[in-house]
């Protein structure tokens, strides 16, 4: 290697780039000031000082910002690419030391004088060279990424200073430790300092083996559709569909936020853990976080206050319904008995009787009185033990019962809950609805009701259940002993007058937009329509008929385009808009009718 001459030479700055004398390296150079530099050492053919900034990021960089110590380099080859940087191919010559900086006008000049290596003969160094040999021809052995013919170069080399700058290029040190390599002279500490650095990246690559060979024999199935569903989860994130693992610490927080029971808190904890295991996109993985979102969209704790003023509870039952007596008597009992206990299981009631009488509308009425909210379930129909208790988990497409999944709609564990059509369930080879609804319905095992699906004991003894049925000899006996039956017999005709009176003709009239004193019926005309054009217990036939009268009456305002008139109905005028009359009444038979007496 030739010797320095000392004298001015221009600067290029490195990034996070150090050059050893002897290397040879490629540069793409994009700086207006790095490329009049290069330029200016090729159309000169001198050589190039190239010294490594201590922050990467000053685009502009000052003597301030750059490292005393670089290395000349010689311009091997110039490449202008497209887009206006240049392509360098620099030669590291000898370790100098800035001692002047000299600015020009597009680019910087610094003079240096020679950096000589101390201490480069001797049996010392002579040991420290075959040492450095030793480790570093190890050091490739577990290093995969230094070629074999990096070794065989390195072992031909006979400068020991050579040697030492060759191995410091081909280690992966930072820039920082680099340049402390570079600025040391004296060269036992420099190979000191190289056998240090070979020794611990040896024992990292050891341990990174070890660890390694680990997790590879605990990779199971499982690891591995984890690590698979990492894979695809980064891909998510790439293609911007969203993070699965921030919806699964979402849900955490939802859990932690929930009052949940303590066993019911451990389950749901586990089924976290194996959710967190699986792979997003699995079958698996779907049927694990539906049980969660079951089992945390449920009420656990939540329950609605209990209105105990029975002067306003009284007052709301006779604005929804007339009549109804003995129902409104055991509903303020109910509430009078909470006010003296405070605390008691929620009543079980059967409302009986024929259609049309206010049963399912009655229940809306006690929810109202009481201040809970309200949840109706058909059983119309209902021929499967799992529409009640649910499907277990093993089954395809498995749900949670009507009876959980209507607690879910209900929001708190106190509702008034409408079992609805009770007398019209039926058996089949699927089991027995009835039979599952003994459990529900019986007030001393309700409190640990246990869904298949969720396979955990839920407590519905706070709930308020009312059953409907039409005819009570359709309820299997057992289920009738475990209600308080209370039977609504049919209206009279001054009951049905009172109600159409009171309840029916204002809630048709508000239905086909009318105002109150747009149509008068008169009490002789309503007990018309349930004489001769319904028959019936109830009053649901006569509210249709109602309905009627007044959209002919729309109809008839339409067509004379008069807003203003009041329309009379009378027993006379019902005919007209409701035709001849459907039934008879009152009337016996002209002749005396074969096998009548």
């Amino acid at each position: 290697m030739s010797e320095l001459t000392a004298g001015i030479y221009s600067l290029m700055p490195l990034r996070d780039i150090v050059l050893f004398p002897g290397m040879v390296v490629p540069l793409v150079v994009g700086r207006r000031k790095s490329i009049a530099a290069l330029e200016d050492a090729m159309e000169s053919r001198s050589q190039i000082f190239l010294v490594t900034q201590k922050d990467a990021g000053v685009e502009d960089p000052g003597a301030k910002h750059l490292y005393s110590v670089g290395t000349l380099a010689s311009v091997m080859q110039l490449l202008r690419l497209p887009d206006g940087t240049i392509k360098a191919l620099v030669e590291g010559k000898h370790r100098a030391r800035v001692t002047g900086f000299l600015e020009q006008d597009s680019y910087f000049s610094v003079e240096v004088a020679d950096e000589p290596d101390t201490d480069t003969e001797g049996v010392e160094v002579e040991a420290f060279v075959r040492e450095l040999r030793r480790f570093f021809e190890q050091y490739t052995r577990v290093n995969k990424n230094i070629p074999r013919e990096v070794l065989d170069s390195a072992m031909e080399i006979k400068s020991p200073t050579r040697l030492a700058d060759m191995i410091s290029s081909h280690l992966p040190l930072r820039t920082q430790e680099k340049q402390e390599i570079l600025e040391t002279v004296s060269l036992p500490d420099r190979i000191t300092r190289l056998l240090e650095v070979i020794q611990r990246e040896m024992e990292l690559s050891e341990v990174e083996k070890s660890i390694h060979a680990k997790v590879k024999r605990r990779m199971g199935v499982t690891q591995r559709n984890y690590y698979l569903g990492e894979k695809i989860k980064a891909l998510h994130e790439e293609m911007g569909q969203g993070d699965e693992g921030d919806d699964i610490a979402e849900l955490e927080k939802t859990i932690d936020k929930k009052k949940l029971p303590k066993l019911v808190r451990d389950k749901v904890k586990k089924e976290l853990k194996k959710l967190r295991q699986m792979p997003p996109m699995s079958a698996e993985s779907t049927v694990v976080r539906n049980y969660i979102d079951a089992i945390v969209s449920l009420p656990w704790s939540k329950k609605t206050r209990t209105r105990i003023d029975l002067d306003k509870a009284e007052q709301i039952l006779d604005e929804d319904h007339y009549g109804l007596k003995k129902p409104k008597e055991r509903i303020l009992e109910y509430l009078a008995v909470q006010f003296q206990v405070r605390k008691i299981k929620g009543p079980i009631i059967c409302l009986v009787g024929p259609p049309g009488v206010g049963k399912t509308s009655v229940c809306r009425s006690i929810a109202r009185a009481t201040g809970r909210k309200f949840v109706r379930l058909s059983l119309g129909g209902v021929r499967d033990e799992a529409e009640i208790r649910g499907h277990r988990r093993t089954y395809i497409g498995a749900m949670p019962g009507k009876i959980i999944h209507s607690m879910q709609k209900a929001g708190v564990i106190n509702p008034v809950f409408c079992l609805d059509e009770v007398d019209k369930m039926s058996m089949d080879f699927r089991g027995d609805p009835s039979a599952a609804l003994l459990e529900v319905l019986d007030p001393e095992q309700n409190c640990s009701f246990n869904d298949h699906y969720l396979d955990l004991d839920y407590d519905l003894s706070e709930v308020f259940f009312i059953t409907t049925a039409n005819n009570l000899h359709d309820i299997p006996l057992p289920l009738q002993d475990r209600m308080e039956v209370i039977q609504l017999n049919g209206y009279t005709e001054e009951d049905k007058q009172s109600i159409a009176a009171g309840f029916l003709v204002p809630k048709q009239l508000v239905a086909n937009g009318f105002k109150e004193k747009d149509i008068l019926f008169s009490d002789k005309a309503i007990l018309e329509m349930a004489r001769h054009y319904t028959r019936e217990a109830g009053v649901r036939n006569l509210e249709r008929t109602i309905a009627s009268v007044c959209r002919k009456v729309a109809r008839d305002r339409l067509k004379k385009k008069d807003k203003t008139k009041t329309y009379r109905i009378s027993q006379q005028s019902v005919a007209g808009y409701l035709g001849v009359c459907k039934y008879r009444y009152g009337l016996a038979e002209a002749r005396d009718e074969i096998g009548l007496s």
